[in-house]
């Protein structure tokens, strides 16, 4: 069984309901769970989020945080989680931000630094992927990693 198709299975078993918030994935962790047949049972939608001003607007991610730590950061994408639970009023969210590449990156965040975030009402967990294959692969492995973050979480 697919990882998407789990995740489903245990949310409809556990009657909760997810959300997504995405930057650097740009809709792909949506893609992907929309492409599980029953998924609006459970699936209550996604913020696509590649400015700093859509983290801000819908996602609730203070000004503060953004200049103080970058949008590619653990604080950034816990507020981008608990902001999509908020905002969509969902059970359970996940939330991605990072240097996809093949530019954009720095000494301190090299291309392949993406911030993964899980949550589940109150309970979060977060990731930091690093390593550069490529903007494809870099944003695959992302949407993987998230899906088995949130994975873990609801088991």
């Amino acid at each position: 069984m697919k990882i998407e198709e789990e995740i489903g299975r245990l949310l409809l078993a556990k009657k909760l309901t997810l959300s997504c918030a995405e930057s650097c994935t740009g809709g792909g962790i949506a893609s992907l769970i929309t492409s599980v047949p029953g998924c609006s049972d459970y699936f209550v939608g996604s913020v696509v989020a590649y400015s700093n001003e859509v983290k801000k607007a819908l996602l609730h991610v203070s000004a503060e945080t953004l200049e103080k730590y970058g949008a590619v950061s653990e604080e950034t994408v816990t507020e981008m989680v608990k902001g999509a639970m908020k905002s969509l009023n969902s059970d359970c969210a996940v939330a991605t931000s990072g240097i996809a590449g093949p530019g954009g990156g720095t000494p301190e965040k090299p291309v392949g630094t993406i911030w993964l975030a899980a949550a589940y009402k109150n309970e979060i967990l977060t990731m930091k992927q690093e390593g550069d294959l490529g903007r494809t692969e870099n944003v695959q492995k992302a949407i993987r990693n998230v899906l088995f973050l949130l994975y873990n979480k609801l088991k």
